[in-house]
């Protein structure tokens, strides 16, 4: 089995976890899409549920499957929310947003009564920060915000370089919210908790991909199978 297979076994663990009425929200990204794809088949096969997504491109999966959509504004709370990741610490602290749509779907998942993650084994690592930092941050004034960051970094651990994540055409990478990305290659995040409010009080950062205490739990696909991993 290679890595989407993985991903795909856990997604399809993940449907164990879905009960009929639930209102879901659907990450983004290669293993969400894998979830999506599965949830379809189930949908059309009598399941009623409804789904919220966290991104233009998930929004287009879904419909392609046959889920029934909403937004935020017309259901307050979700019971469930399955999505990605791109690290996932032992105490389950994520770092999410290599996809780009890290802001909603953090709103998404601060609006769920629960989050379930799901990954292939590639993604478990001792601590975070190999992958690089997704941070969004506005087109406004961002030379300046740029330079908070660093000084909000380099007040709590070694800083790292920061790259304007850019498209295929040379120009900066926008959000489905119109912001631009921030990847802090970092090597090692010393302290989450305490880096996630650093970054989180900078004027100019909408969001950063640190989800702390948000996954309640995490269904990792393997050479060994499938394998859950519960928060506390």
């Amino acid at each position: 089995m290679n890595a989407e297979q993985f991903k795909r076994a856990a997604a399809a663990k993940a449907l164990d976890f879905v009960r009929p009425g639930m209102r879901l929200g659907l990450g983004t990204g290669s293993t969400a899409k894998h979830f999506v794809e599965l949830l379809g088949e189930r949908v059309r096969n009598g399941l009623d549920v409804v789904g919220v997504p966290t991104s233009e491109a998930t929004h287009a999966d879904a419909v392609r499957a046959g889920i029934a959509l909403a937004t935020l504004d017309d259901i307050s709370e979700l019971d469930l929310t399955v999505d990605g990741a791109d690290e996932i610490a032992p105490d389950l602290t994520l770092v999410k947003g290599g996809g780009g749509a890290l802001l909603r779907e953090k709103i998404v998942a601060a609006a769920s009564a629960r989050m379930l993650v799901i990954a292939d084994e590639s993604k478990c690592v001792p601590v975070l920060g190999r992958f690089p930092l997704p941070i969004e941050i506005a087109p406004f004034g961002a030379g300046a915000t740029l330079r908070a960051v660093e000084a909000a970094i380099a007040g709590l651990q070694a800083p790292g370089r920061l790259d304007l994540r850019r498209g295929r055409d040379g120009h900066p990478f926008v959000t489905d919210g119109g912001h631009w990305i921030v990847d802090a290659a970092l090597g090692r995040i010393e302290d989450p908790a305490a880096l996630a409010r650093a970054l989180a009080a900078v004027p100019g950062v909408m969001e950063h991909g640190l989800f702390v205490e948000l996954a309640a739990l995490a269904i990792v696909g393997g050479p060994d199978g499938v394998r859950t991993i519960e928060r506390g």
